[in-house]
């Protein structure tokens, strides 16, 4: 069976959580590892995913350590989603507005 693994990175603006791991995990930039196997007996070349995980870096007393946190791409893709809805309501919210002019 061929196999074959894609990195790539994603960045979290705001704290998020995946399902199946307690609390929340800190903003920042994360790597994905994806695995797929090669699909045989197609006439062309063609790859399914067999998983997909979270590098997740220790803290605190764990710093230095990381891990691979087993996800699913629709669970990743739905926590990009909650984010970027969180930093569109932080950017729209009266706090980050600038001052009116006044035109008296």
């Amino acid at each position: 069976m061929n196999m074959r693994s894609i990195r790539s990175t994603v960045t979290f603006s705001n704290p998020f959580t995946l399902p199946g791991y307690p609390g929340d995990l800190p903003a920042g930039t994360y790597e994905v590892l994806i695995e797929e196997e090669l699909l045989r007996g197609l006439s062309f070349e063609a790859y399914r995913r067999t998983a997909t995980f979270i590098t997740v870096r220790g803290r605190a007393a764990h710093a230095g350590r990381s891990e691979n946190r087993a996800t699913t791409e629709s669970d990743l893709t739905e926590a990009l989603r909650r984010d970027a809805e969180t930093s569109e309501a932080n950017n729209h919210s009266e706090a980050a507005l600038s001052p009116q002019e006044d035109t008296r």
